[in-house]
């Protein structure tokens, strides 16, 4: 009796393994749908055009994953401190942003390896006495940051004696606070900062050249997703190779050349 116990409930998990196994690309596959957890703006990674298109640099590379696989793409739109819960939750398969795998988001998903390299900057409002970092760093300056963004980590460490004023929401807001005086200076990732001030008249914001941190960026996925997180890094790896990446970054980050098309 105790061997035909064992015995089944050895098939029981043989079976539990076998589903398992079945993976998220197996899942994406039989769905025929992909689906990524994308910032509702956050040009140019994230964001909608004039034409009411999404797009950017991301919302592209995500859209040659779905490609390669052979599926339908399925965006869903959050704020920046809904990425990973929507990924956590279950309802996306896969995150794409401008967002640096620190250790501790790395303790709730799992990164790909880095797309790109980038770092947080200061930014002010361009007729303002905020034109310098020292500016910036006087007791009281209302600094704005992204709520959960690295930005959020390296403003509170640059400017100890600053009134730190964290939104929730996409990039654009900090912008939108100093252009309304709602602040006086910004902390963002550099390429985010450059592409977002697309949206008003040339030279309304001044960015400071000083780097504040040198930090990856990354896309994710859960930790029950690996056959999924292998494939990610493999697409990587391709399209690093056969020049696309390249080709993606240097139109949507080392350029302002899709401002005039988008």
């Amino acid at each position: 009796m105790k061997i035909a116990k064992l015995f089944i409930a050895g098939l029981a998990l043989l079976t539990t393994a076998s589903l398992a196994n079945a993976g998220t690309l197996d899942d994406i596959t039989k769905r025929g749908e992909l689906r990524v957890a994308v910032q509702t703006q956050g040009p140019p990674f994230s964001m909608v055009d004039q034409a009411g298109k999404r797009t950017g640099s991301s919302v592209e590379l995500a859209e040659l994953m779905a490609k390669e696989m052979g599926v339908k793409i399925t965006f869903q739109d959050y704020d920046w401190d809904g990425l990973i819960p929507a990924l956590l939750s279950g309802k996306a398969d896969l995150l794409v942003a401008d967002m640096t795998p620190t250790l501790a988001r790395a303790m709730k998903v799992a990164f790909t390896k880095p797309f790109m390299y980038t770092g947080s900057t200061v930014f002010a409002k361009a007729d303002s006495k905020f034109g310098t970092m020292e500016a910036c760093k006087a007791k009281g300056t209302k600094i704005a940051v992204l709520l959960g963004a690295t930005g959020e980590k390296v403003a509170k460490a640059t400017f100890p004696d600053a009134d730190i004023k964290s939104y929730k929401g996409g990039g654009p807001l900090l912008l939108d606070a100093i252009n309304n005086g709602q602040a006086d200076c910004g902390v963002n990732d550099v390429s985010a900062v450059k592409g977002q001030q697309a949206a008003y008249p040339a030279g309304s914001f001044t960015i400071m050249p000083e780097t504040l941190s040198k930090e990856p960026l990354a896309f994710a996925t859960r930790y029950d997703e690996q056959d999924l997180l292998v494939w990610m890094n493999l697409f990587l790896d391709q399209v690093a190779l056969d020049g696309r990446l390249q080709k993606n970054l240097d139109y949507w980050v080392n350029s302002e050349d899709w401002k005039k098309d988008h």
